[in-house]
């Protein structure tokens, strides 16, 4: 063995599991869980280690970190070589992982799977395909998310019919109104489903969706409700068209239409203060824990903040005496707040939400410019020399950079003491 070791997998609840916990919970009057899924994650959370030992959790292994090196050294060069030295080693390792050659034989073993899935003692949505020669992943890397030497193979979605009933309108952080339908509830892959986001006009139009229609509803990627087909030969004639609002649902300012999207104007708009101050408090932005939806929207509705800066000049006072929140509460939050100031330029980038920018663009847009006044001054020509920025995307961050609102966002941070340093390589976040 080597003298350091990682052994990566993951922990999963056995439906035998899953069903006698949910009894026992059932008998005690709390509240069960949906999905094993649900159940694992919960289990791991829980304070107390005596409770998690009792869920009946598995681990399986499939992978190493540390040490992967020295076991290559001894002659484990494959994926499939290193599963049998995991098992060789005592570790519990999944046992129905085979070889297969070319795109006929990922797909036969597919299909095998599909056969078998259901007999499984665990729930499963899909196989997993990666290359077997171990030095391949090396030279192919990873994508910003995902490797490049292993892809999920998902099994078909589960699929259910249920009626739209209504469709409801959000504003999101810059203004975009999005349609979201209300469903008849309906349960798929474990959970309640009873919204769907109907994404814009567009797809509204393209389905021919209707409220009072009967759709086909799945979860795409085995996560995110989606409306599939609207069933027309279903209609009795009573269905409505869906009208979009030619107001914001939430300020009541005229909504502008760009193409198919519709988008509230109104800088004051409560929605897009609201968003902005969550997603800028989320955990991969600048992870302000504490700042939860409730709170922020207390902090609205007294008027302490009106955009992100306003945080920085929050005191005490003005956070003791509101819902759950007492005086340590108060110097946690505010302490969690000035920590952000440290975050790194990356990580403000993300959190601001320029148009376009995730998590990636926001590192490259970091690197390359070094700081949010060499950003702030940056032509298109500079913009399009950063990876992974097209031409849209550049020309929607510099209408963002010049725009006098944000500039004068932007001032506000650094005067309540934000800097705009890069955070070095390998420094905690």
């Amino acid at each position: 063995m080597p003298e350091r070791l990682e052994v990566r997998g993951e922990v999963y609840m056995p439906i035998e599991a899953f069903l006698r916990l949910n009894e026992e919970l059932e008998e005690r009057g709390e509240k069960i869980f949906k999905n094993p899924r649900n159940a694992a994650a919960g289990s791991l959370r829980q304070k107390d280690p005596r409770i998690t030992a009792k869920r009946g959790l598995r681990a399986t292994f499939y992978a190493l970190g540390l040490g992967l090196e020295e076991v290559e050294r001894e002659g484990v060069a494959t994926q499939f070589a290193l599963l049998h030295w995991l098992k060789e080693k005592g570790f519990p390792v999944e046992h129905g992982f085979t070889r297969a050659v070319g795109a006929e034989g990922v797909e036969a073993v597919y299909q095998d799977w599909l056969k078998r899935r259901r007999a499984l003692p665990f729930e499963a949505d899909g196989v997993v395909v990666k290359l077997d020669e171990l030095r391949l992943w090396r030279e192919l890397g990873y994508t910003a998310r995902a490797p490049r030497f292993a892809i999920a193979y998902k099994f078909p979605a589960e699929e259910k019919e249920t009626r739209l009933l209504d469709v409801v309108f959000q504003v999101g952080r810059t203004g975009r109104v999005t349609p979201v339908g209300i469903l008849e509830p309906v349960f798929i892959e474990g959970s309640e489903v009873s919204r769907v986001t109907l994404h814009n006009e567009s797809y509204i139009e393209e389905l021919d969706i209707r409220i009072g229609d009967w759709v086909l509803v799945h979860k795409a990627g085995g996560v995110i409700p989606e409306v599939i087909r609207v069933l027309k030969e279903r209609r009795t004639g009573e269905e409505r068209p869906v009208r979009w609002p030619e107001t914001c649902p939430e300020c009541g300012h005229r909504l502008l239409k760009e193409g198919k999207v519709h988008r509230c104007p109104n800088p004051l708009c409560p929605a897009k203060r609201f968003e902005a101050l969550r997603h800028y408090a989320s955990r991969k932005a600048m992870d302000i824990q504490g700042l939860g939806e409730k709170l922020i929207e207390k902090l609205l509705e007294k008027g302490l903040v009106k955009d992100v800066a306003d945080l920085y000049r929050l005191r005490k006072e003005d956070l003791v005496g509101l819902e759950r929140m007492g005086e340590k509460s108060a110097e946690n939050l505010l302490r969690q707040i000035e920590e952000s100031k440290r975050r790194g330029l990356e990580r403000l980038l993300y959190a601001l939400g320029l148009p376009g920018v995730g998590e990636v663009l926001a590192r490259n847009l970091a690197a390359r410019f070094g700081n949010m006044d060499r950003l702030l001054e940056a032509s298109l020509e500079e913009l399009l020399e950063v990876e992974e920025v097209g031409e849209l995307t550049a020309r929607a961050i510099l209408e963002t950079l010049k725009d006098p609102a944000f500039r004068h966002l932007v001032r506000r941070l650094k005067e309540r003491g934000w800097k705009w340093r890069p955070r070095r390589r390998g420094a905690r976040p």
